[in-house]
């Protein structure tokens, strides 16, 4: 069995101690992003780059605009460090060019059927902006907004956003916090809360496209993937849930041994010809205490980079970026190739709205929606 070293592994999960404002990390590995091509004006509101270091030498950049992960630093083996998250290296592109690349994600992520849904007996009809359906909250969703900065440090970026009452159609103006918090265990720790003055549905998360290798170095078909996840959620032909759990056993999902993302990524199987590979919700074993659980494993086997995704949510929705074709040049003119990267996005299921079945998503005045997803980065040796 391989070995797996996490840095200052004796940080607990959840309440990992991270170093004071104002204290400076030693040896910082920097990805090269310059603040001033992020320092803009949009919506009336002041966008910029925040940037967060920990004692080990990670360094994460931030923007305000769509809550952005712009870029990220990992350690790899022999000492090797690799910005591994794509995105780009000014706030134009994210404007110009159409991409969820490290974007908070809202009201809804993921699909509503129809562009619609219903809330005691009141219907509401949203944008369709994929086919028929809503996607991520349509084409104006929480990516595309400038989030408030309420406190930032040298380890913790706190960002708020106050969605009006009817923004893209949803009820209740929704008051969200998004905090961000860069610990000395390697661990990025990503923590939602919202609240709503009328009956709505929220489903948050951050998009981050993973290349363990590093952003724009070829596919990650090679990674090495383990989703300890008995089901998932199989889709209809325009990749909106049918309704079944369905058991991985025996089918291309069973990711429950780690197993590399391309081995069965082309195999004659109708969900993986719906998707074009994976772009699937899997069903996670959720605590009764709504604690954080393991929900995914991922490791680049020649730089040994590891990444392990930690959640209370009970879905997960893994993407292969089969739509990505090789015309987004990103970050130091690097090309974004299909499967070039690899989305390990902590959620609610897709359409829970319109599936009663499913995990509710409605959130109630007095009530406070609370969502956690932690990125935590290793090297297995």
């Amino acid at each position: 069995m391989k070995k797996v070293v996490f840095l200052l592994l004796i940080v607990p999960l959840m309440f990992s101690c991270h170093r004071k404002s104002g204290q400076k990390s030693q040896a910082t590995i920097t990805a090269g992003i310059s603040k001033t091509k992020f320092d803009t004006m949009l919506q009336g509101k002041k966008v910029s780059l925040y940037t967060l270091r920990n004692h080990n030498g990670m360094e994460v950049n931030i923007t305000n605009y769509g809550g952005r992960i712009v870029s990220l630093m990992a350690p790899g083996q022999d000492g090797r460090w690799a910005d591994v998250v794509l995105g780009f290296d000014n706030i134009r592109d994210y404007v110009t060019i159409k991409n969820n690349f490290g974007a908070l994600i809202g009201r809804y992520a993921n699909r509503i059927g129809g562009a619609r849904f219903e809330i005691n007996g009141k219907e509401y009809q949203l944008e369709k902006n994929d086919g028929n359906n809503q996607l991520h909250g349509g084409s104006h969703g929480y990516f595309s907004k400038v989030w408030d900065v309420t406190s930032s440090s040298d380890s913790v970026l706190q960002l708020h956003l106050l969605s009006p009452d009817g923004d893209a159609n949803y009820p209740g103006n929704l008051n969200i916090y998004v905090t961000y918090t860069l610990t000395d265990g390697n661990e990025l720790i990503i923590d939602y809360t919202a609240t709503t003055d009328k009956t709505t549905v929220v489903n948050l998360t951050n998009h981050a496209y993973f290349n363990l290798k590093g952003a724009g170095e070829g596919t990650i078909l090679d990674h090495i993937l383990m989703i300890p996840a008995d089901n998932f959620t199989p889709v209809d032909p325009s990749l909106i849930p049918t309704g079944e759990i369905r058991s991985v056993e025996g089918t291309p999902l069973d990711f429950r041994k780690p197993t590399p993302v391309g081995k069965r990524i082309n195999d004659d199987y109708d969900q993986l010809k719906l998707g074009h590979g994976y772009d699937h919700n899997w069903v996670l074993k959720t605590k009764a205490d709504n604690s954080v659980i393991l929900a995914a494993r991922l490791t680049e086997p020649v730089s040994g980079r590891m990444l392990e995704v930690y959640t209370n949510e009970p879905g997960l929705q893994c993407y292969t970026g089969n739509f990505l074709d090789g015309t987004v040049r990103g970050k130091q003119g690097k090309t974004y190739v299909r499967r070039g990267a690899i989305c390990l996005e902590t959620q609610h299921f897709p359409d829970s709205p319109n599936k009663p079945e499913f995990p509710s998503v409605l959130l109630k005045p007095g009530d406070t929606y609370h969502s956690v997803c932690i990125y935590k980065f290793g090297i297995e040796k």
